[in-house]
């Protein structure tokens, strides 16, 4: 059974950091595309990063040069690590995976992914 739990979401204040983390089991992750979507309220999800099967990363313009996205393939687990955090950073962080080929223009695209997790909240005060 595929399952993603997400961790390490909190409260910071704007310009600190924090960092996610998304263990996964049911499924081995170097073998999915991965990533992590935010979604505000009132806001459709959005994509923030993913990695695809050959570590190829993809970021949202939003948070390029402020988060960064790894993977650990012997813990079967991916992580967030966001710096710089802003108010509108604020939303609840998903993670996601997906099986099969796609084009590396869908990555960041939610419609494209099989399974989720639960979400771990981020709220970055001004």
């Amino acid at each position: 059974q595929v399952q993603l739990v997400e961790s390490g979401g909190g409260s910071v204040q704007s310009g600190g950091s924090l960092g996610l983390s998304c263990a996964a089991s049911g499924f081995t992750t170097s073998n999915y595309f991965m990533g992590w979507f935010r979604q505000a309220p009132g806001k459709e999800r959005e994509g923030v990063a993913a990695i695809g099967i050959g570590g190829s990363t993809r970021y949202a313009d939003s948070v390029k040069g402020r988060f960064t996205l790894s993977q650990d393939k012997a813990r079967n687990t991916l992580y967030l690590q966001m710096s710089s955090l802003k108010p509108e950073d604020t939303a609840m962080y998903y993670c996601a995976a997906r099986s099969g080929y796609y084009p590396i223009t869908t990555m960041l695209n939610q419609y494209y992914y099989n399974y989720w997790g639960q979400g771990t909240q981020v709220t970055v005060s001004s």
